[in-house]
């Protein structure tokens, strides 16, 4: 039988989601902890991957379990067992045929900075002390709406089949001392939306204009596009599937 795992997590101790070698991460920590509950050697797929240091409010991974659960029971007691920053959310059981990765129809990031220190979001968000323009940044972000190339804002020797994503919005919002970026897609390249802010504030500074963003995405170099901004700012906020492939 297939199920639906909604988790979230703290990264600031995994080197991502995926499991590598010599190096801790989300996806290793909840598949060992799976097998020595479930005495099963089961293997877990993810709606995607977060790098080194990203935290996400909403993940979802799938797998196929021999034994008959009780979703709210087995929460229960796996969030008993997980270390304190992984969180099972909800367990629903899908079809066999549903998929974490592909079905998924839209994920959502945000990505926090500060413009004061502040001690409680030192290892949650960018401590950034210049002086944005708001409107540039709002302004530049419409340049990004739509199905394009992305590849100048993707990690180099990344193994895909193309760099086309879909970006349905994108806005930033201040609020007191905090300023943060939403950005929701049908997909993301690897280190895509870290890049893609550190361009942003570019242009927030007023080094480059709104419209240099389109000449950036048409020449599809990363070297091209600004640096990456720090992972400990960047949150996975939402995945969002097809509600046909739940079975309840």
């Amino acid at each position: 039988m297939r199920y639906f795992f909604e988790i979230a997590y703290n990264g600031a101790n995994y080197h991502g989601w995926q499991i590598q070698k010599n190096a801790k991460s989300i996806q290793e920590v909840i598949t060992d902890h799976l097998r020595t509950k479930l005495r099963e050697d089961i293997d877990i797929v993810g709606s995607g991957r977060t790098d080194k240091g990203v935290h996400a409010f909403q993940q979802y991974f799938h797998t196929d379990i021999i034994k008959s659960i009780d979703p709210d029971d087995f929460k229960l007691d796996m969030n008993g067992f997980l270390p304190p920053d992984i969180v099972i959310r909800r367990i629903r059981k899908v079809s066999d045929k549903a998929h974490a990765r592909f079905d998924a129809v839209r994920r959502s990031y945000k990505y926090e900075l500060i413009t004061s220190r502040d001690p409680f979001k030192h290892h949650y968000a960018y401590y950034f002390f210049g002086d944005l323009d708001l409107n540039l940044l709002n302004k530049a972000s419409k340049h990004l709406l739509g199905i394009q190339n992305f590849e100048s804002f993707s990690k180099v020797k990344t193994k895909v089949d193309n760099f086309n994503c879909e970006i349905f919005d994108a806005n930033w919002k201040m609020e007191n001392n905090s300023i943060t970026f939403s950005i929701s897609a049908n997909r993301f390249l690897r280190g895509m939306v870290r890049a893609i802010v550190g361009t942003l504030l570019e242009i927030g500074l007023g080094k480059i204009s709104p419209s240099q963003i389109k000449k950036i995405i048409e020449l599809k170099d990363r070297k091209e596009a600004g640096q990456s901004v720090p992972a400990k700012g960047l949150y996975l906020t939402e995945v969002t599937y097809p509600v046909s492939i739940f079975e309840e």
